[in-house]
């Protein structure tokens, strides 16, 4: 059994109470967008790319994975998923686990992914993952960054990326 944290308030944290799944994806977008610097953050976002990531964040074209485990039981049966049978299918170009400390260790990893313990009000790098250049991993993110950017087209929000509406053409017109 693992002792971890809840995350409340401001994401300060009690001894003695266990992470949900909720605490540890608030920590991951927190990660990637403060420690990696990543310009922005999609989590838990469903799109034609198949994979629903916790969370992933781009920096100058890379992409950062990171999926968050509350049990051991969680992560096991992610092993089951094709994109972890077949990683070519999966996204992100650096793949990440983020847990509390002991649900998964580095000898559970799968090749080339990194660890992530979430403890105390921060997040330990356990192990580094290693960045994969493949090619399609980058069509992966493609699909699903054009998948999310569509909504925002559909929504009638496309302008707001311009900071202007001049030349933009709203869906069905």
């Amino acid at each position: 059994m693992h002792l971890g944290a809840a995350c409340v308030g401001g994401g300060d944290l009690v001894d003695g109470e266990e992470m949900t799944h909720a605490d540890l994806v608030e920590r991951s977008k927190r990660w990637l967008l403060k420690t990696i610097g990543c310009g922005f953050v999609l989590a838990e976002l469903s799109t034609a790319a198949g994979e629903t990531p916790d969370a992933i964040g781009w920096k100058y074209g890379w992409s950062y994975l990171v999926e968050c485990k509350a049990f051991r039981s969680d992560f096991l049966s992610d092993k089951r998923k094709m994109w972890r049978r077949c990683p070519e299918f999966g996204l992100g170009n650096s793949r990440y686990y983020m847990c509390e400390p002991g649900v998964i260790t580095v000898a559970d990893l799968p090749d080339n992914w990194g660890l992530l313990y979430a403890q105390k009000g921060r997040v330990r790098i356990v192990r580094k993952a290693v960045r994969n250049p493949d090619p399609q991993i980058a069509v992966n993110d493609r699909v699903m960054l054009c998948s999310a950017l569509r909504r925002v087209h559909l929504r009638g929000d496309l302008e707001k990326i311009y900071g202007h509406s001049q030349n933009v053409q709203k869906y069905g017109e």
